[in-house]
Parts: C-alpha cells; sequence; structure tokens
C-alpha cells in the first residue's frame, strides 16, 4: 500500500462523481503509483461513506470472471466489489438510466450464503453453505470517462464498476443441477444479444465464490452469512437504452427481466 496516497480524498472524489454524475479521469492518471491494495482500501473508503448516509451492505459481486469480460476491460484477472440496499432492483423493475453516467447490464449467476465463509474453502464447502442459486443481472456503470482501458487498482478503487443489480425470484438448491453447463441468453426487447454457458464464469460459477473467499481474506475479512454474491458475468456488457426491456433465461433458474427508463 502507498503510504502517500490519501485514501478517503480518492473515494470521497469518486462518490462525490457518483452522485452527481459526472464522469471523471481515472485515478492512476494522476496516481500511476495505485496499487491494488490502495484500490481496495479507496474501495473501502467509498463503501463507509456509503454507509453513513444509511446504505446497507448485502452481498458482494465478482468482476472480470470471463474472458469476453477480461477482453473488453483489457484486464486480467478477477476483482470483487460490495453490493448494498439501495443497489438492488426488483424483478421486473425500472432503471432509471438519468441516474446513471453510462450503464451497461450482465447476465449472471447468483449465490445467496447460508452460514460465513472465510480463507481456503472448497467447491463442496462452497456448495453447503449455499442455501440457494438463481439468475441475476448487474448493472455496471463507471464513474471515469469513456468506460474503458483502465487499470486494475482503477477499477477496484471504483467499487469495480458497480452501479445496480437485479436477481431472479426463483431459488433453487445449488446442488440441484449442474452448475457449470447451465446455457444462459440474455435478449433486448425480445433479441438475444448475448448467449453463453455458465462455465464461461470462471469455469464454474462455484469458482468464483472460492475465489472471493480468498481475496476477503487478504483484506481479513469474511464472506457473512446471508450475503448474495454476483458469481461474475458469463459475456461481455451490453450497453442500455431508454425503453429497453432486458430478459435473462438460465437454464434450470429460469427468468429474471428488468426495463430501462
Amino acid at each position: 500500500m502507498t503510504a502517500t496516497v490519501n485514501h478517503q480524498e480518492l473515494a470521497g472524489a469518486l462518490d462525490s462523481a457518483r452522485l452527481e454524475r459526472r464522469e471523471v479521469a481515472p485515478l492512476t492518471r494522476e496516481r500511476p503509483e495505485l496499487t491494488l491494495a490502495d484500490a481496495y482500501a479507496i474501495q473501502e473508503a467509498g463503501l463507509r461513506l456509503r454507509l453513513s448516509r444509511g446504505e446497507r451492505v448485502v452481498g458482494l459481486k465478482m468482476g472480470l470472471t470471463s474472458e469476453a469480460k477480461r477482453r473488453q476491460m483489457n484486464l486480467d484477472s478477477p476483482v470483487y466489489g460490495v453490493l448494498t440496499d439501495r443497489m438492488q432492483v426488483p424483478a421486473e423493475g425500472v432503471i432509471q438510466l438519468a441516474q446513471g453516467i453510462h450503464p451497461k447490464i450482465e447476465p449472471e449467476i447468483a449465490f445467496r450464503t447460508g452460514r460465513e465463509l472465510g480463507g481456503k474453502v472448497t467447491r463442496d464447502e462452497v456448495l453447503d453453505a449455499c442455501v440457494s442459486v438463481f439468475a441475476a443481472m448487474e448493472i455496471l456503470d463507471s464513474r471515469y470517462r469513456d468506460f474503458k482501458y483502465f487499470s486494475l487498482p482503477d477499477v477496484v478503487a471504483d467499487n469495480s464498476s458497480s452501479s445496480l443489480f437485479v436477481v431472479g425470484t426463483a431459488e433453487h438448491p445449488p446442488r440441484a443441477l449442474d452448475l457449470t453447463r447451465l446455457e444462459m441468453k440474455m435478449s433486448v426487447n425480445g433479441e438475444v444479444v448475448q448467449a453463453a454457458r455458465s462455465d464461461a464464469i470462471s469455469g464454474d460459477p462455484v469458482v468464483s465464490v472460492i475465489q472471493l473467499c480468498e481475496l476477503l481474506a487478504t483484506r481479513g475479512q469474511v464472506l457473512p452469512a446471508g450475503s448474495i454474491v454476483l458469481a461474475g458475468a458469463a459475456t461481455a456488457a451490453h450497453m442500455l437504452r431508454p425503453g429497453d426491456r432486458v430478459q435473462l433465461t438460465v437454464e434450470g433458474l429460469g427468468t429474471v427481466a428488468v426495463s430501462a427508463a
């Protein structure tokens, strides 16, 4: 961690940009010395600002878990961000695009934990700890100009480009399906725009939860019981436009839909 970096100050700048729906230059443009440890410290400082305004943590999201997404963002390793209650959009709800800067949407698989997980965990331990799995979509947004080609510390500091998320209402036992072979199709206004199999997510969506626990352990943290975990995108993200109705269908997990206004 870089001793000269004021994490609180940089978190405040990103927080203001988010609240004011204003693009800013990537942090590393002026501070190329930023490390990944700095970035997570900035992310945590930004979360404290949100909690101070009454938001409540409900889960975490994994990012950059698919080869397609890493190629799209020109980055090369998974990261995590935090989900709060005010980020959740109800199924069949409406996203107000004017509340963002350049929102994109991507298809995901999500888990809900029934007990705490931490450190190095096995696949069986994850499946035993999770009470359900379900279809989900994440709405990404970035406070950075152009939303592309920035560094890993930039992504992480900006809460891994988190904005909103929507989860399906049908939750299923994690062991009821082969989670590595589920067909996923995301359509916009009735036309399929993204399709992949669930093993596009870390080779196995459960692996995302394993990786998340390992990443949290480097920060001295654990994955709490009752957490929603977005396992990561199966495809590249799709830019949202006013009037779009986006529906994700996941084999065995049903559908989830949201509209953009």
